[in-house]
């Protein structure tokens, strides 16, 4: 299994990818920084990508998906 695999693959916990949490966990960070606002996409893909590999426009994809399941 390669690390493609593994970005890519659900937890059982609770469905989400590591792909996913990364992005969820940076805006929860940008959110601290910023004193509760909303987090600015430049500025939130600048911090994802510091973690893992990916381009915008999964970035875009991971965010919408996260936007329907909640």
């Amino acid at each position: 299994m390669n690390s493609f695999d593994l970005d890519n693959l659900p937890d059982v916990r609770d469905g989400l990818t590591r792909k996913e949490r990364i992005v969820l966990y940076c805006i929860q960070q940008i959110q601290k920084e910023l004193n509760g606002r909303n987090a600015p996409t430049a500025m939130l893909y600048g911090r994802v990508v510091e973690h893992v590999d990916m381009s915008e426009a999964e970035l875009q994809a991971i965010l919408q998906h996260l936007m329907d399941a909640g």
